[in-house]
């Protein structure tokens, strides 16, 4: 029989970015025990700073020693199987049979589902747990996490999750959570740039674009992009969305790779691919997703 993770278990924190600071926080608030690791020695000491509790670690390996499960927070699947499994003092050699690997970064699925049958290989069980709601959520801990992986791995970190979302939804095997957390953002990219593009085609037009996105909010084309982005980061220009282009674009090509591997022509979803591709090597390194608007105007003010 399992043991249920709860407070003061010990979990391994690895990848203090954007995101990873504040989910690791609210572990700590609801009072597990935190090893943590980063690449950057000064995320490290800067969060073990602000939260003297937690425990700094040298490597993944050293960060998994002793933990009942481990949290990815990294950017992407091919780094989290090198700070898992492959890489330099990986965390497989710290962890113990029966331990589990939550990995809550945004992964390919087809690449997540291997990670879960090496690991599995291995006595350590794998929950791909992506999350939805950006910085703000992750602040007050209402993220939604889409959960990959068996039931029973799920119910024994339950607490674990809770700590750091308001949503935790099963999807499927391994792997359904990195494939729904990909599919959610094409849906949200696809909405973004069309409220942008909206939002030009009206300002153009002479519309006040607070008040599109106030009728856009109380009529049909509400959506998320309406009402969490337009009056927030684009309508006064900051994009201070704390999420970037390049990580949406990767999100979606993770989408388009999916397809791809499922023999399935969505031209919609190509395009958006392209799209974001493109925009996000004209915006620029670190430019929040929201300046996707900055790329619609780009794109407006060519000749047609």
């Amino acid at each position: 029989m399992t043991t249920t993770l709860a407070p003061p278990a010990t979990i391994a924190f690895i990848g203090l970015g954007m995101m990873g600071r504040p989910m690791a926080k609210r572990l700590i608030e609801a009072g597990f025990t935190l090893r943590v690791f980063d690449v950057s020695q000064k995320a490290v000491s800067d969060f073990v700073g602000a939260h003297p509790s937690a425990l700094a670690t040298a490597s993944a390996k050293a960060a998994a020693q002793g933990a009942a499960a481990l949290i990815t927070m990294l950017p992407d699947g091919k780094i989290v199987r090198q700070a898992v499994l492959e890489g330099q003092d990986p965390a497989i050699e710290g962890l113990e049979a029966g331990a589990v690997v939550m990995d809550m970064s945004s992964s390919n699925p087809v690449d997540t589902q291997k990670l879960a049958r090496d690991l599995a290989a291995r006595g350590v069980a794998l929950l791909d747990a992506p999350v939805s709601g950006g910085v703000k959520r992750a602040i007050d801990g209402s993220l939604s996490i889409m959960v990959g992986g068996a039931a029973a791995d799920l119910e024994r970190t339950r607490p674990v999750f809770g700590a750091m979302g308001k949503t935790i939804t099963l999807c499927g095997p391994a792997g359904a959570g990195h494939a729904l957390k990909a599919l959610n953002n094409y849906l949200s990219a696809a909405g973004l740039v069309a409220m942008c593009e909206a939002l030009v085609v009206g300002e153009a037009f002479g519309l006040d674009p607070g008040t599109m996105v106030d009728v856009f909010n109380t009529s049909t084309g509400k959506s998320n992009a309406t009402e969490v982005k337009g009056r927030q980061f684009v309508v006064p220009r900051n994009f201070a969305a704390g999420f970037t282009t390049a990580l949406m674009a990767k999100d979606l090509r993770t989408a388009g790779d999916v397809a791809r591997h499922l023999k399935l022509k969505m031209p919609h979803l190509e395009q958006a691919v392209s799209y974001w591709t493109a925009a996000d090597g004209k915006l620029g390194k670190g430019a929040d997703h929201t300046e996707i608007f900055r790329y619609a105007e780009m794109l407006a003010e060519e000749k047609a």
